[in-house]
């Protein structure tokens, strides 16, 4: 694959990104994705501050190679956080999940670049006038939170292009070369994987909820809970109560109280299949039948794929 933007700006060998997902990136998997080229992310979003200080400190240990973390701005001790990522030295933060207008002068004045995750080609526009390094478009595919716009990648990348000049990286339903290939010649000059890297081996996620979703076949998740933020959940019970209370037309708090607390922590990590809330991108149905694969398959697997797939277009 060839060196750009991306792989300039994050001093790494492959324009692939590992999504900061709850519950999934640890040190294990950031670092191995490191380690194998590509950028791996700690996700902060299920991480209190000490856990994270540790995440951060065993990623360190175990790589030589960059890597980030990925911070929702609408993470309740943000403050905090903030500080305790320049103090340990992150050079590379992801912000998703609110405005970065607040946060990117300070985390530029600490030395560390910045990337935001967007939507919408506004929400893009919005991004760069905060003065973001590059963005990440993320579309209707993706698992987990979503945009309320439902724009899929392969509208939304196009879009985004044409609205800003900023390096650009595309998320949602990527799980293979042919799909980095695909999203590149729309304008991409990167990608971000979530899915593939949620069900490796090195992913902190439960056996349970890994084997579960590398037996989904298509349809077998659905955008809900868009009274709140919208969010792909995996059929199964939870899923099934949700759509039936949004079906009934229960409000916001009715969710709020359905929803409960450690729900995703209870399904994506604990692996309780009945209760828990099951997060994955449409992406899974592609990956039957291919197992629990560890990082560095995933990785020769994408950039195999993708040159074949390139020299067969030529």
């Amino acid at each position: 694959m060839q060196k750009n933007r991306i792989t300039s700006l994050f001093g790494i060998e492959h324009p692939i990104v590992q999504g900061g997902m709850v519950w999934c990136s640890g040190w294990r998997l950031a670092a191995a994705v490191s380690n194998a080229g590509g950028l791996g992310l700690l996700g902060a979003g299920s991480m209190h501050p000490d856990t994270l200080r540790e995440h951060i400190r065993k990623t360190q240990a175990a790589t030589s190679k960059p890597f980030g973390v990925n911070l929702p701005l609408m993470y309740p001790q943000i403050d905090e956080v903030m500080q305790l990522v320049a103090d340990e030295g992150v050079k590379i933060v992801f912000t998703s999940a609110g405005s970065p207008k607040k946060w990117t002068g300070w985390l530029h004045e600490q030395g560390i670049t910045v990337v935001h995750v967007v939507s919408s080609s506004l929400f893009a526009q919005k991004a760069e006038q905060a003065g973001v390094d590059a963005i990440v478009a993320e579309g209707f595919e993706a698992g987990g939170h979503n945009g309320r716009e439902e724009t899929t990648t392969l509208c939304l990348i196009p879009a985004v292009r044409q609205a800003t000049g900023l390096p650009l990286i595309a998320a949602g339903g990527i799980a293979t070369g042919e799909a980095m290939l695909a999203v590149q010649a729309l304008g991409a000059e990167g990608v971000q994987i979530g899915t593939r890297f949620a069900l490796t081996q090195e992913s902190s996620a439960s056996e349970a909820f890994k084997e579960h979703c590398l037996n989904l076949e298509e349809g077998d998740t659905r955008l809900l809970l868009k009274k709140l933020s919208p969010t792909r959940l995996v059929k199964g019970k939870f899923m099934d109560e949700v759509a039936k209370a949004e079906d009934a037309g229960a409000t916001p708090d009715e969710l709020r109280a359905l929803l409960g607390k450690g729900r995703a922590k209870l399904g994506i990590f604990e692996g309780n299949l009945n209760e828990g809330e099951l997060e994955i991108g449409q992406a899974a149905s592609l990956l039957k039948g291919k197992g629990i694969q560890t990082v560095a398959e995933v990785m020769q697997e994408l950039i195999e794929s993708y040159e074949q797939r390139l020299t067969a277009l030529r």
